[in-house]
Order: C-alpha cells, then sequence, then structure tokens
C-alpha cells in the first residue's frame, strides 16, 4: 500500500486541508492519504496551538466519512521537535509493507534543503507536491529527487486566517468541515 504523508499542526483543520488531501487521494497513484498531526513544528512557535488531542480529534470528525483519508497521531510519542526524517524511520519500523511518501506544498519543496536530514528525504521518498501562489519566483528545480509535481486546486485558506477571524467574531462557518465547526464552537476554541 503507498501512502501519503500530509503532515500539519491542523490548528485547525479546514475544508482547504481536505479538498487537498481528497485530490491526492483521488488523482494520484497514492492508496491513503494519512494526515499526521505535528505536535511541534521545528519552524512554527507552539503558543498558540491548541492540545495534540483537540488537533486529533477535529481531523478525525473531519476525515470520519472519507474512507481514503485517516487520521494520525504518529508523531505524539516521538521526542520533540519532530522531524520529518524521524518520523519516517519510524514509521517504516512499525509498517514494513507500507511505501510511504510526502505531500508538501511547493512553499515547503523550496524550503525543503533547510530540513534535518533533507537529502535522505530527497533520496528516498517520493515527494508529490501541490502548487502555491508564491510571492517570490524562486527555483526548486535544483532538488533532485523522485518528486511528482500535481495539479491540484490552489486552496488560499490557513488555519491562521481561520482562528483570527473567529477571533474577532466572523462567520467563518464555510470555511470548516461542519462537525469541525461544531466541535470548535461547543469548546469555544480560538475566541
Amino acid at each position: 500500500m503507498k501512502i501519503g504523508l500530509y503532515f500539519g499542526t491542523f490548528n485547525p483543520i479546514h475544508v482547504g486541508h481536505l479538498i487537498i488531501a481528497n485530490h491526492f487521494a483521488e488523482y494520484t497513484d497514492l492508496d491513503q492519504i494519512w494526515c499526521v498531526v505535528t505536535p511541534q513544528n521545528p519552524f512554527k512557535a507552539k503558543q498558540s496551538i491548541l492540545d495534540n488531542h483537540q488537533r486529533l480529534e477535529m481531523v478525525f470528525q473531519a476525515t470520519k466519512d472519507f474512507s481514503k483519508i485517516v487520521p494520525c497521531d504518529i508523531e505524539f510519542n516521538l521526542t520533540q521537535p519532530n522531524y520529518t526524517v524521524k518520523t519516517l524511520a519510524y514509521l517504516e519500523e512499525k509498517y514494513p509493507n507500507y511505501n510511504f511518501a510526502l505531500i508538501m506544498g511547493e512553499d515547503n519543496l523550496i524550503s525543503l534543503p533547510k530540513w534535518k536530514n533533507s537529502e535522505i528525504l530527497i533520496d528516498r521518498y517520493p515527494i508529490y507536491v501541490y502548487p502555491r501562489k508564491l510571492k517570490s519566483a524562486k527555483n526548486n528545480s535544483q532538488i533532485k529527487g523522485q518528486i511528482v509535481k500535481v495539479q491540484a486546486p490552489i486552496i488560499e485558506i490557513s488555519s491562521a486566517f481561520i482562528r483570527s477571524s473567529i477571533k474577532s467574531g466572523k462567520n467563518i462557518r464555510p470555511l470548516l468541515p461542519n462537525d469541525v465547526w461544531k466541535y470548535l464552537d461547543e469548546m469555544n476554541f480560538y475566541k
């Protein structure tokens, strides 16, 4: 089975995340997409991130009706900060019959050389890339590896925008899966 790993803080997960995950599940050779809830991205401050299990619950609520999109808490028990190369080593050991690939935005592909042991990621794993509207025309063609550029919808919704909109009292309900909206509202998150 070929698994696409879609890493994120998912703080909160929104319809953009689901559109991208579903597109990769339906329009590539990936059998499943695992939404890997990251406890701590080494490049992000932790201050405004909800508890790991609350974010996992939102991912579960968002994906429960999609058989090819699976919530994943594999990084919860790994040492922090979480490095993708360590997570992949752990997953390969735990699931030796699966083949893993990375899913990332074009913006992350550009910064990939800054990641811990990026040369291992580039050499050993297929990297499925979704397009982004980039502010600068940085060239990522120097990254050699199994790069699969997927023509997917460009989604310009961010979790940061959703959090600030909720805090401002805006109605952003259409940007969230219904069950995620209900959970956020009941728990009074981001207000």
